[in-house]
């Protein structure tokens, strides 16, 4: 285990290293400008995005995560004890069903102001 620990150190600060060493960054005006198709830049590329895109991509995140931690239950209830895993899902459901009904009634999810 001491080898293991040592070899991994090691190659580790060797990376680190390399990485301050191999980059010669010499940043311009060229590099840095954002790219637009061979156009002048109409405006700054480093605009925030909105939060409400966010919150979409966390809540479609947030479902098809539960999709994946459903999608065993039908072998689940092989099992000989099935109504745990039945009842596990349904709380699982409801307080992601309920989530998204108070991000709605909030206004959370509508994209005009």
């Amino acid at each position: 285990m001491l080898m293991f620990s040592s070899i991994a150190f090691l190659l580790s600060i060797i990376l680190i290293i390399f990485c301050f060493w191999l980059p010669l960054v010499n940043p311009d005006t060229e590099k840095l400008s954002p790219y637009e198709c061979g156009f002048d830049p109409y405006g700054s590329a480093r605009l925030p995005y909105s939060v409400r895109f966010f919150l979409v991509a966390i809540l479609f995140l947030l479902f098809d995560l539960e999709i994946a931690l459903l999608l065993p239950a039908p072998w689940a209830m092989q099992l000989p004890n099935p109504t745990t895993t039945f009842t596990w899902a349904t709380i699982l459901i409801t307080l992601l069903t309920l989530g998204l009904i108070y991000e709605w009634l909030q206004g959370g999810l509508e994209w005009a102001e």
